[in-house]
């Protein structure tokens, strides 16, 4: 059973309705809170990486998604890409100022879900185990 909250919070008001199905801020939330971007942000949180040493980090992660997620979060000016002009080309990827903002928080709750992983595992067990429950009616007015 959870911990009753005593203390909120703090937290800072956003600007706009966050909820809002028309927020600007959806698709930036789901570019950084991806599958994929909260471990590749962490990963270069430690250090810059080639394209291949993320793939080698970030087990599971196929070769079409790192560049897809690396795409995204270039553009969306939390990564930056540098390509050094060899023979292959070296591409290098580096946390932007924004970027190194960000990444601690994410890095956070990688290692949140991790030290927590046991209990929520737990939780999903006999959530899963109890019989099925319902479905509330919503009382509309």
């Amino acid at each position: 059973m959870s911990q009753p909250l005593t203390e909120k919070a703090a937290v800072a008001e956003p600007s706009r309705d966050v909820f809002a199905t028309d927020c600007p801020m959806l698709s930036i939330r789901a570019d950084i809170t991806s599958r994929w971007a909260t471990l590749v942000l962490a990963a270069l949180l430690t250090r810059p990486h080639r394209f291949a040493q993320l793939a080698d980090r970030i087990p599971g992660i196929s070769e079409k998604m790192l560049s897809h997620t690396l795409r995204t979060l270039t553009r969306d000016g939390l990564v930056d890409r540098t390509a050094t002009p060899t023979v292959p080309i070296q591409v290098t990827y580096e946390l932007t100022t924004l970027g190194t903002e960000l990444a601690p928080r994410l890095a956070d709750l990688v290692t949140w879900v991790d030290r927590h992983s046991d209990a929520i595992h737990a939780a999903q067990a006999a959530y899963d185990a109890a019989p099925p429950t319902p479905p509330a009616i919503a009382n509309r007015h």
